[in-house]
């Protein structure tokens, strides 16, 4: 095993960035609002299953098509790229819509697992050891459980303007991130 806390922190904080579940606080408490509870245990668990699965598979995906892991990290940081593009300046590249199904859809995927989560755990596949992606996943889904079950008052003590600076904190973060992930899978 080759557990190491600084890959795990690394990666911890660019799926924290990317989920984004506390930017989405305003989001889930409009689709609680539409459609009744939401159901914290469930939307957790089918992320984390999500999360982990696609981790696993979509690398032999990738390979059945012949595309290589360096390709796909270097597509994923414009991706990134564009997600923290997203947080720093308030626009919206990518626009979803809801549904009244809110336990899978569309709070485990795609708020939670969506294309950005899928394509940033391919990518820090080529850069770090599985085991501490894997790990930085489950501290994630604690912190997606704890927001889901909290974010009424996570609202009320953060306020609007909290999120916000929140959210462009970890745009930057996100941003330099996403800067590292493409050199360093780029060939020179």
């Amino acid at each position: 095993m080759n557990f190491d806390l600084k890959e795990i922190a690394t990666i911890t904080m660019v799926l924290f960035a990317v989920i984004d579940i506390v930017g989405s606080i305003p989001i889930l408490i409009d689709i609680k609002a539409k459609v009744g509870t939401i159901q914290s245990e469930k939307v957790t668990l089918v992320s984390g299953v999500i999360m982990i699965v696609f981790l696993f598979v979509g690398k032999s995906i990738l390979n059945l098509i012949g595309i290589d892991v360096s390709s796909f990290a270097i597509a994923g940081s414009f991706i990134l790229f564009l997600l923290a593009l997203e947080m720093i300046l308030g626009v919206r590249f990518y626009k979803n819509d809801t549904s009244a199904t809110v336990s899978i859809v569309p709070i485990a995927f795609p708020l939670i697992a969506g294309a950005g989560t899928m394509t940033t755990l391919l990518s820090v596949r080529a850069q770090y050891h599985i085991e501490n992606i894997i790990v930085a996943i489950l501290i994630n889904l604690v912190f997606v459980y704890a927001v889901l079950k909290n974010m009424y008052w996570l609202e009320k003590v953060m306020g609007a303007g909290g999120i916000n600076i929140l959210r462009k904190v970890f745009g930057v973060i996100l941003l330099a991130l996403a800067v590292k992930l493409f050199r360093s899978n780029i060939a020179i």
